[in-house]
């Protein structure tokens, strides 16, 4: 079993966060565009300012990283490939899609045309992300 090759990580994962943040562009800024509009309208939430962004963008590269790591770690397991890179993301993607817009949709802030949208559009997106960012790690 070698060890994790930090710099791969961080070179796929940085790729990854790319993506990532490519697809929550186009979901949030554009698909979505409207109904979040109507969102913060309707809470009486301000327009979310630059400082929010910077940081969104920030962490969702930290993301990124994060599953691109998660794939070094269970590479040995599961062994190198695509089928390993789809088990890393589905982790990702759990715990940071499913789990929160499922939270909102039971709270009735999302409805469930959106939810079955950001889900399908989401699993897309990290799968993707997953397997670019796997591509390029190499073991040390």
């Amino acid at each position: 079993m070698g060890k994790i090759n930090v710099g791969r990580v961080l070179l796929g994962g940085l790729v990854a966060g790319l993506i990532l943040n490519v697809g929550e562009w186009a979901l949030n800024g554009v698909v979505l565009h409207q109904q979040h509009q109507e969102f913060l309208k309707r809470c009486g939430f301000p327009e979310p300012g630059p400082k929010f962004l910077v940081i969104v963008v920030a962490i969702t590269f930290v993301l990124g990283i994060v599953m691109v790591l998660g794939y070094a770690a269970i590479r040995p397991r599961f062994g190198p490939g695509p089928k390993t890179a789809i088990i890393a993301s589905l982790f990702a993607w759990f715990g940071a899609v499913v789990l929160g817009n499922i939270i909102f949709a039971g709270l009735g802030m999302e409805p469930p045309n959106i939810l079955a949208m950001v889900l399908g559009w989401e699993l897309v997106e990290y799968v993707l992300a997953t397997l670019v960012g796997a591509a390029l790690y190499k073991e040390a």
